[in-house]
């Protein structure tokens, strides 16, 4: 069962998305080069709107994990010695991240990693626990003990200790963590996102502004800085594939083909929410200089056995506008009639399907329209309920 979920969206003058050369992230797609927003960019506007909207365990990335949330908890939370705190932070890191640790510092990551607030929970509580022992050796071989385990018996071990399912928070149910450790458990992404691009070529200006100095004397004459930055408006395509029995897998711990088995309201849930942020929140740099909010315009859902595949080859050839040309409607007439004719040679890929928008939805061959909030609760209930 999957679930995918295509959008369009307009944004006026703004960055959303920058390279490492400061400019707009591009893509050559069919005729034309494209702007585009990353999935990882995505994503991160998209979590961070979840964790103010779920009352579910959350993660944190980071290559500071252990020194600003291990070690400080066991400190002043568990009243541990700090040099027996440090010395026990740094071996529980050689066993979960071997060879991927500062050697200058060794409570510093080589790269960023997400943990799962239970996760946190656990670290701290086992390493309270070894303090305990007796001497750093004691507590130390205690540790080693506590860890002869694999990734399997990883999780095991969080949920006897009750911290549940979400070992990496939703975070990681939803969007995947990989790691190389050996007791560390990975997630699969259970959400798979698309960078969004535009539908028509690229077009971009260079603004360049000046600043002024409010304590320049009438002589002083020109700018006390210069400078410029690229920008550009688009009408975006964005495209998410959700793997359904993997998702409620991976907030239960049930194996995938057991799905509907499940207490499936957490991922649910989520999911709803999801779906909803995708179609509302933006992403975008200079948000100060832009104000680069939009909404989606159309959005369409669907759901069902078959493989997923996206619509992006409706913007094949790129979309040229006319004066008087309405460049939303003409975006979802593309997108209708490169489903029909997908469905046309393949069969439907969806058992259902509802879309949201405000635009003649006449080429969408009969997918029922309504507010995107009862999309959602259609498209939820034919997964979950039907």
């Amino acid at each position: 069962m999957f679930l995918q979920m295509h959008t369009l969206t307009s944004f006026h003058a703004s960055l959303l998305n920058r390279d490492d050369a400061g400019l707009a992230k591009r893509i050559p797609f069919g005729d034309e080069p494209r702007l585009r927003i990353s999935s990882q960019c995505l994503k991160r506007h998209w979590r961070e709107a979840l964790q103010d909207s779920l009352a579910l365990p959350d993660g944190i990335r980071s290559r500071e994990f252990f020194s600003r949330v291990i070690l400080p908890r066991l400190v002043e939370e568990k009243g541990v010695d700090d040099g027996l705190a440090r010395n026990l932070t740094e071996t529980l890191m050689g066993k979960l991240i071997a060879g991927g640790l500062d050697k200058g510092n060794p409570l510093f990551m080589k790269q960023p990693a997400l943990f799962g607030k239970p996760e946190a929970d656990f670290f701290v509580a086992l390493l309270a626990e070894c303090a305990g022992a007796g001497d750093a050796k004691a507590a130390k071989d205690l540790l080693a003990e506590r860890l002869k385990t694999d990734k399997k018996g990883f999780k095991a071990l969080l949920r006897q200790a009750g911290h549940g399912n979400l070992y990496a928070g939703f975070e990681g149910a939803l969007f995947g963590r990989f790691v190389t450790s050996d007791i560390l458990a990975r997630s699969d992404a259970a959400v798979h996102v698309a960078h969004a691009f535009t539908v028509h070529p690229m077009e971009t200006e260079v603004d360049y502004f000046t600043v002024v100095d409010d304590l320049n004397k009438d002589e002083e004459t020109g700018a006390a800085h210069a400078g410029d930055m690229e920008l550009g408006g688009g009408l975006f395509y964005g495209y998410v594939a959700v793997d359904i029995p993997l998702l409620v897998s991976n907030f239960t711990a049930c194996e995938p083909k057991m799905w509907r088995d499940q207490d499936s309201a957490d991922a649910e849930g989520a999911l709803g929410t999801l779906l909803n942020a995708i179609a509302t929140v933006s992403p975008g740099a200079k948000l100060g200089a832009t104000a680069p909010y939009a909404r989606a315009d159309f959005v369409l859902f669907e759901s069902g056995a078959g493989q997923p595949r996206s619509l992006a080859n409706a913007y094949l050839q790129s979309l040229q506008f006319s004066s008087g040309d309405d460049p939303m409607q003409r975006a979802v007439n593309a997108l209708g009639e490169h489903l029909q004719a997908v469905d046309g040679m393949y069969g439907a890929a969806a058992d259902q399907r509802a879309a949201a928008t405000f635009k003649d939805g006449e080429a969408l061959g009969g997918i029922p329209v309504s507010p995107l909030n009862s999309a959602i609760d259609e498209t939820l209930n034919a997964i979950f309920r039907g």
